[in-house]
């Protein structure tokens, strides 16, 4: 992804009476369409901290590491894989609850399965031999639960006839609906987002198999930010949706408010990546 340029969302330091304050650095690592809420996000919870802060769109794992991003909108996979790589790189502050009736007003996602709606196929069994579009490599709900479900059938990925890998859900989804690919698995949150943009998707997609609960995607801090900082960050972003205006802001990304989460809620994915790991390469 590329940088594109910060966007500014708040400067609440006066820098002609007080030295200036480094600006909290929000970054965004998830599908693109939710860049606009995530910046008001980021506003409300530096006006919150009374601190500038400004969220960028993420161009690589590096930036966790060296610093530059404070805080980071992050899928559940590389969380996961970054953990284990490096622990204590990062901590979660927050997550979604989303507004979807199968979230059960918890933490969770699911992938969910798409083709054209004129297409003949009704269930994943359908697919065997059909083209197939993942996500990235590091996207969990395009990519490893998948490759799971596969594994829990007793399939390789030789179960689909052509693979290709489309680098972002939206993709997935454009792929799709032109029939560029037979189907694909996206993120529900996405996708919701993508109908909620679009109305005339719904009337051209079905989704034909669903893969989850899942442990949803998160709000993680890096290390470079003092843990009572990281602190005052989960609780603004647990008291967003509190005010009917917050609730307009979340509600344009599906989401009814962030709640505190724990590292253990991403065991479900440590567990299906360790299987997906030790099982023998498809191809």
């Amino acid at each position: 992804m590329t940088l594109g340029g910060a966007i500014n969302c708040a400067a609440l330091c006066n820098t002609a009476v007080n030295p200036p304050v480094k600006p909290l650095v929000f970054a965004n690592f998830l599908a693109p369409n939710m860049t606009s809420v995530y910046a008001d996000v980021a506003a409300r919870v530096g006006k919150a901290l009374g601190l500038a802060a400004q969220l960028i769109e993420g161009r690589g794992w590096e930036q966790l590491r060296d610093g530059s991003v404070d805080v980071a909108f992050i899928c559940g996979l590389p969380y996961v894989r970054l953990c284990r790589e490096q622990p204590g790189l990062l901590r979660p502050l927050a997550a979604p609850v989303l507004d979807d009736g199968r979230c059960e007003d918890r933490p969770v996602y699911f992938s969910d399965v798409i083709v054209r709606r004129d297409s003949p196929f009704s269930g994943f069994g359908d697919l065997r031999g059909r083209s197939w579009a993942y996500n990235d490599p590091d996207s969990f709900s395009g990519c490893l639960v998948v490759r799971h479900y596969l594994l829990q059938l007793g399939e390789t990925e030789a179960y689909f006839g052509r693979l290709t890998f489309s680098g972002r859900h939206q993709e997935s989804i454009r792929q799709v609906r032109t029939g560029e690919v037979d189907a694909s698995a996206v993120d529900s949150q996405v996708l919701g987002v993508e109908r909620l943009r679009d109305p005339d998707l719904a009337g051209e997609l079905r989704v034909i198999a669903t893969m989850g609960p899942s442990a949803v995607p998160l709000v993680v801090a890096t290390a470079s930010v003092l843990e009572a900082v990281q602190a005052r960050i989960g609780a603004a972003l647990c008291e967003l949706g509190r005010e009917p205006d917050s609730r307009a802001v979340l509600a344009r990304g599906l989401i009814r408010r962030f709640t505190p989460i724990d590292d253990r809620a991403y065991d479900d994915i440590r567990q299906m990546l360790a299987a997906v790991e030790s099982a023998v390469p498809s191809r």
